[in-house]
């Protein structure tokens, strides 16, 4: 995977320090400028001056320019634990949902329609888990998280931040994002900071929108990964059998970035058969399917959107490639590519206007930073609502709500 301490090329930007910790050296001599900054100010305004804080107290801008400097410190991530989901997505504190990837040919002609009328059993969307999983997972592994001179039993951890992969990940596409905003609650509980998903209005509406033809296609990823994978390492892929949706494996991982101690959970496709690969996480595979490339202009789209989500999707869990089926539009898969998450960055340098690791991983740390500086107040029953929509800065109240009952950490008084 790529270096986890790299140089940005554009040495305009070297030791320019975070924008986060500029605002708490400035904060003394900006109190009134920053009493005053705008939230939601669009991102297509004219860009801030060199010494501009990207975040007031309640707002955090996601323009790329602000967050063009070396690339944050981000230790190799270490999978400190796993666990698995059933076909009626019970938990389990195990790997029996790990998958085992079976190399196919390379025109493997793979229809992807073939099993959606008739042997297809869909996961509930309308079901929200929240945080509910990763605290289960916690409450058996206690003690691989207590921090030092705690018991195991105690609910203290050693950790700053406890969320899903794809939360992360859409803080990493966030300054490049243009379509789909998003919407994260946050709880203090005993040090450490919960993060979860709210479903916002504009995504419950597309889900209740989707046509037959879109539910179709979201089904193609998962056929693919039923071509390509089996249960057992010797085992061979069966495309003839159910696909469940609701059957999952996760890996947990736990690194660092910049200063903030990282605990998150993401679902897994498959493993490396080979005896000899790497331990996890560096033995998984991510795998995608999408449109084939044409023409020039989908090549471009490809590199620019398609492969940004790739990239943070797998380097934040240290997932060292991704193996994408191109299809046509009837669903066949047509041609099959490897695309280790190390070379990515250097298939898109030659992009014009192109997204760049540096900012997602800057804006990210800054982001934490700022959940941070707004989420003070330690009870599980206060929950801190940050917003954002694309070309909009992050907003968050000033104050946290209070729940009877907090949307994260119901679970730790069971």
């Amino acid at each position: 995977m790529e270096q986890h301490r790299s140089h940005n090329p554009n040495p305009s930007h070297q030791n320019r320090p975070s924008a986060y910790k500029r605002e708490r050296e400035d904060n003394g001599r900006n109190h009134c400028e920053n009493k005053h900054s705008r939230p939601n100010r669009p991102q297509n305004q004219s860009g801030p001056s060199r010494g501009q804080n990207p975040h007031s107290s309640l707002s955090l801008s996601t323009r790329r320019e602000l967050y063009e400097r070396d690339f944050p410190v981000y230790k190799q991530p270490v999978e400190v634990g796993c666990f698995s989901l059933d076909s009626e997505r019970r938990f389990f504190n195990d790997g029996r949902q790990m998958r085992y990837y079976v190399e196919p040919d390379r025109s493997p002609n793979f229809d992807l329609r073939d099993g959606y009328k008739d042997r297809f059993i869909k996961r509930d969307d309308s079901v929200k888990e929240k945080l509910d999983h990763m605290l289960r997972w916690i409450l058996a592994n206690r003690s691989k998280l207590s921090a030092r001179g705690t018991t195991a039993s105690s609910c203290d951890l050693d950790i700053d931040f406890v969320t899903w992969r794809g939360h992360l990940t859409k803080l990493l596409t966030a300054p490049y994002e243009t379509r789909e905003g998003w919407q994260l609650a946050v709880t203090r509980f005993r040090g450490t900071l919960y993060i979860s998903e709210v479903e916002t209005e504009a995504a419950r509406r597309d889900q209740e929108n989707r046509t037959e033809r879109h539910e179709e296609m979201m089904y193609w990823g998962y056929k693919f990964e039923q071509y390509t994978c089996a249960d057992t390492v010797h085992g061979r892929p069966d495309p003839g059998g159910v696909l469940n949706t609701n059957e999952a494996f996760c890996t947990v991982v736990q690194t660092r970035l910049a200063d903030h101690r990282l605990l998150f959970s993401g679902e897994v496709d498959c493993r490396d058969k080979d005896p000899n690969a790497p331990a996890a996480p560096a033995c998984y595979i991510e795998l995608k399917t999408s449109a084939e490339i044409c023409t020039p202009k989908q090549r471009s789209n490809f590199h620019r959107f398609k492969l940004l989500k790739w990239w943070a999707q797998s380097f934040l869990p240290g997932v060292p490639r991704v193996v994408a089926g191109f299809r046509d539009e009837e669903g066949v898969v047509v041609a099959l590519e490897i695309f280790p998450i190390s070379k990515i960055s250097h298939l898109i340098k030659n992009e014009p206007n192109c997204w760049k690791p540096t900012v997602c991983m800057n804006f990210c740390s800054d982001f934490l930073s700022f959940v941070k500086h707004i989420a003070t107040e330690d009870n599980p029953s206060v929950v801190y609502l940050l917003s954002w929509e694309p070309r909009r800065d992050v907003t968050s109240p000033s104050t946290g709500t209070r729940r009877t009952a907090s949307c994260h950490t119901g679970l730790w008084r069971r």
